[in-house]
């Protein structure tokens, strides 16, 4: 049976929310399913840049928003797949991705509006909300799956 941990955190910058994601970029393995959820504007991609330049893979400059190629992969030996699901409306769409192939590589997979459809069991589910003008809460759902053996 898989364990929930949970942990709250409050930024005041996008500065601090890129540090949040590097930070989290530091605990994830792949494969791993990262569910990125929250309004228009919450930080998403910001959280996204952060991981993905945490992980090595590219630089946060390099991290744009995937709203109109829906996918965009970072890194060569070790993969990064930004998916945004924000113009996606049905579930025919959603089929038509080809997202299983994604999640079932031995890659990270950070999918912004993640909420909007059903997946299989994510590592790691981010929930962002704001606060204030510059101000996020950022809720981080980390399932804690029995290593193997055990």
């Amino acid at each position: 049976m898989a364990e929930m941990l949970e942990e709250e955190i409050v930024t005041h910058s996008p500065e601090e929310t890129l540090a949040v994601g590097r930070r989290l970029a530091k605990e994830l393995r792949p494969p791993c399913l990262v569910l990125l959820e929250g309004e228009l504007g919450s930080g998403k991609t910001t959280l996204a840049k952060g991981i993905v330049a945490g992980l090595g893979v590219a630089s946060e400059e390099e991290v744009t928003s995937p709203s109109f190629t829906l996918v965009h992969e970072y890194g060569g030996g070790s993969k990064v797949y930004h998916i945004d699901l924000y113009r996606i409306e049905s579930v025919q769409d959603f089929a038509t991705l080809g997202l299983e192939d994604l999640i079932d590589q031995p890659a990270t997979v950070l999918v912004e509006w993640g909420e909007k459809f059903s997946f299989p069991a994510p590592e790691v589910r981010i929930k962002l909300s704001h606060l204030g003008d510059e101000e996020r809460r950022i809720v981080v759902e980390r399932t804690l799956r029995p290593s193997p053996g055990s």
